[in-house]
């Protein structure tokens, strides 16, 4: 295994989408024929499936140098409730152009930090949506949670408006590694807030680890995903650390490269992780991800309903994901759309009726089958072309580019489908990219991924 993650761990996309971001025909998205396909989708879905909301809450009162998401470092809470009248008023366009109320299937707060939020804003915030909405039935709601500025009171008041999942952004335990990134959060912090879920009747608790930090070492992960395991967390999602200072600028400057593990030391830490977490009784599900064998997320593998979108992996699959806030991304099926990642100008383009859209994508007829043969890798472990309409013209040449894959026990490949084996999971990401016509034809210029392993 050692050798095969040294020859594969390249750099790489994660597939939350085909195409990814950075191979967007931006030059060629027309937001008019974008906003065609929102109501499209939404005809198509919103009966049998309803729909699918991810809002973006950027506000941190701390920078962590690990992040790399849009956020607003700051501690003045006087700007949750401009930001709360912006995201209505999005919300109110979206209604509008709908026209049928809609069916709300799955909600995700993600950050930033959402429990930056106070409480009574958050209340707020879903009230001004669902008040004129339908809540489906199974419906899955889920918040990303600070272990420092959970309170009671937050927990509760999302129980009250039908959440059940929260996920806790752990990383690492250990002092010098949280000094590193600037999270300092006690074990007790993170006891104190799994077990409140619980005790409100949270069903689903999750925690985030890192693994590749800085000062990182086994003996200390180790101890971490011991810690962690104490907890119980129905599920986990153990990511490697994405170094992309080029990127995301002075954020992820908080320390020196050389501070972080070599890249033998961070395969030694995903591969014990790994093993350590497997032993403990968790399954793997997809990448990055595992759960409790009771967790609706490995019920959604074994039942092959599992999903995956910019939100990540989740159980529940709907074909519309409307993002709200700033920098947030849309997701029609037929095309993606991001808001102005700026919070200035996305407050301006609210404020004058429009909705805040920065840049996007409208998938043509080949981009649609990519997509599901990535979506199927990523989510189901296996693709097909049996069915004419799986087939495209250069299926030959990517079966000879997973030539060596199989060659190294990575996939299986039959008369019209793809299976990867079990040591071929930690390279989804690489059999993925065979797949990846637009990045095959335009190669970038300059290193806009982080490593597959």
């Amino acid at each position: 295994m050692n050798t095969l993650i040294q020859k594969y761990n390249i750099p790489g996309p994660r597939y939350t989408s085909y195409p990814t971001v950075p191979y967007w025909d931006e030059g060629q998205f027309d937001s008019n024929a974008y906003l065609q396909t929102v109501k499209r989708s939404f005809t198509e879905s919103n009966a049998q499936e309803g729909i699918s909301l991810y809002i973006h809450l950027p506000f941190c009162e701390v920078l962590c140098t690990f992040c790399a998401c849009h956020k607003r470092i700051t501690k003045k809470h006087s700007v949750e409730e401009p930001y709360v009248d912006a995201v209505l008023k999005e919300w109110a366009m979206y209604r509008k152009l709908l026209g049928d109320k809609p069916v709300i299937r799955e909600i995700h707060l993600g950050g930033g930090t959402p429990t930056f939020f106070s409480s009574a804003n958050l209340q707020r915030l879903l009230n001004g949506i669902l008040d004129d909405a339908i809540v489906h039935e199974h419906h899955e709601f889920s918040f990303e949670g600070h272990p420092n500025n959970t309170r009671k009171e937050h927990l509760q008041t999302l129980y009250d408006l039908g959440f059940r999942r929260v996920s806790y952004g752990v990383q690492d335990y250990d002092p010098m590694v949280q000094k590193a990134i600037h999270r300092i959060q006690p074990y007790e912090n993170v006891l104190n807030v799994t077990d409140a879920a619980r005790a409100i009747g949270y069903t689903s608790v999750s925690h985030d680890l890192i693994f590749g930090l800085p000062f990182q070492t086994w003996a200390a992960m180790e101890s971490t995903i011991k810690k962690t395991i104490a907890l119980k967390p129905d599920r986990l999602a153990f990511y490697s650390y994405a170094h992309v200072p080029w990127i995301k600028g002075n954020g992820q400057r908080g320390f020196d490269e050389n501070d972080l593990p070599s890249g033998e030391e961070k395969r030694a830490l995903y591969e014990n992780g790994k093993r350590l977490l497997e032993e403990l009784g968790y399954v793997e599900i997809g990448m990055d991800h595992f759960s409790l064998p009771s967790d609706t997320l490995y019920q959604a593998l074994l039942n092959k309903d599992l999903h995956r979108n910019f939100m990540g992996y989740t159980s529940s699959s709907t074909q519309l994901m409307i993002g709200l806030g700033v920098s947030a991304i849309s997701d029609t099926w037929y095309g993606f759309a991001q808001n102005e990642k700026v919070l200035e100008d996305y407050y301006a383009r609210v404020e004058s009726g429009v909705l805040p859209l920065f840049r996007g994508h409208l998938l043509n007829d080949e981009d649609l089958i990519i997509r599901r043969h990535i979506l199927n890798l990523m989510c189901q472990l296996q693709t097909s072309w049996a069915d004419p309409a799986m087939q495209f013209p250069e299926l030959p040449d990517v079966l000879e580019r997973l030539q060596e894959m199989e060659n190294d026990g990575l996939i299986r490949i039959g008369a019209d489908r793809i299976d990867i084996t079990e040591a071929g999971r930690t390279f989804a990401r690489n059999i993925c990219m065979a797949f990846d016509l637009r990045m095959l034809r335009k190669q970038p210029n300059a290193r806009i991924f982080s490593m597959t392993v």
